[in-house]
């Protein structure tokens, strides 16, 4: 009798002592998950993120904490998976971000860069037009300079046209009044040499 009494004892006592090593097991399990999510929802990059799957991942931690031995296995990958869920769900939701980010980026630097080339293009077409209107300009100057140089020039043949019709003029005037000197200068001759006849003729 004594001894089923201590044989009941001992196997009361051994099964006290899995079942606190078990509560314990799964203490550990639940403080372990707990900490994990903690960690993520506290984290000040990722933190704000997969806030549903954060709910979900604690929802089945909770469960854990509750379930029966039979069901603990279950329970546990449940909320394992759902904490790495939420950790993936997080991250990769500041990765979208950040390439969101640097997609915005891209696109401002890419924006800048059109901006950049607009002006320059504007600068050069302002350029390009204000040579074209010097050289318009220059080439008027020159037009107008070379109408009025050949109006001058006109002007000089014009002048230089009736200063030879006057000195023609003039010749020509010389010529006869040398012609008419001339036929004085004969006339008196011949008068002189008639004159001189007569006398010898008187004298005989």
């Amino acid at each position: 009798m004594k001894s089923l009494t201590f044989r009941l004892s001992t196997l009361l006592v051994a099964a006290m002592a899995a079942g606190t090593v078990h509560a314990a097991k799964q203490d550990m399990d639940v403080m372990s998950l707990t900490n994990s999510l903690d960690q993520l929802s506290s984290d000040p990059t990722i933190g704000m993120y997969a806030q549903a799957e954060q709910a979900r991942a604690r929802d089945a931690i909770n469960q854990l904490s509750q379930a029966r031995s039979r069901d603990r296995a279950h329970a546990l990958y449940i909320a394992q998976r759902r904490v790495d869920l939420a950790k993936a769900t997080a991250q990769l939701q500041d990765a979208q971000l950040q390439v969101g980010k640097l997609d915005r980026e891209h696109d401002q630097i890419q924006l800048d860069g059109s901006r950049r080339e607009t002006e320059m293009a504007r600068k050069e077409l302002e350029r390009q037009r204000l040579q074209y209107q010097a050289a318009q300009e220059e080439s008027a100057r020159q037009v107008a300079a070379g109408a009025e140089a050949a109006a001058q020039a006109q002007a000089q043949a014009d002048q230089a046209k009736k200063l030879a019709a006057a000195q023609a003029k003039v010749a020509n005037a010389a010529k006869k009044q040398a012609d008419l000197a001339a036929q004085a200068a004969r006339a008196m001759r011949q008068q002189m040499q008639g004159d001189s006849s007569t006398s010898k003729d008187q004298g005989k």
